[in-house]
C-alpha cells in the first residue's frame, strides 16, 4: 500500500511539473528600419515578457548572416519579467533592400522564435 501511495505522489508529482512552462511573448517581430545610409551600424531591441509560469534562458540567438549580430538577456527570465533580444545589422558595403531573420532559440512553450529586421540601404554618393 505505501508502495502504490508513493508511486502515486511521484506521478501527480510529474503531472504539475511537466504544466509549468515559460512562454517569450515579444512586443513586435519584425522592424522595418527604413531607408538607412551605407555605413551606418542600425540596431533594434527586440522586447520581450515570459508570460508563462516557469523561468525561460535562451541558449543561443542565431542570425541568418553574418552582416547582422545579435546579443540578448542571457540570465533565465523569470515569469512576468522582461528582457530583449538586440540585432544589429552592418550595411558596410550592402546598398539596396535587405531582409534578415534572427532565430531565439529558448526552453520555453516556443523554442524557436523568428523575427526579422528590414530595410533599404542608400549607397554612398
Amino acid at each position: 500500500m505505501k508502495k502504490l501511495i508513493g508511486i502515486l505522489a511521484l506521478l501527480v508529482g510529474f503531472a504539475f511539473q511537466s504544466n509549468a512552462q515559460g512562454a517569450l511573448k515579444f512586443k513586435k517581430e519584425k522592424h522595418d528600419f527604413g531607408t538607412i545610409a551605407e555605413g551606418v551600424q542600425a540596431t533594434y531591441s527586440f522586447e520581450f515578457t515570459n508570460t508563462g509560469n516557469a523561468p525561460v534562458v535562451i541558449s543561443n540567438v542565431q542570425p541568418s548572416c553574418g552582416c547582422t549580430t545579435p546579443d540578448w538577456t542571457r540570465e533565465p527570465i523569470m515569469p512576468g519579467k522582461t528582457g530583449k533580444v538586440t540585432a544589429s545589422y552592418n550595411s558596410t558595403g550592402r546598398p539596396g533592400n535587405f531582409s534578415k531573420t534572427i532565430t531565439v532559440i529558448n526552453n520555453g512553450s516556443t523554442s524557436q522564435i523568428i523575427l526579422m529586421i528590414s530595410g533599404s540601404v542608400k549607397p554612398k554618393a
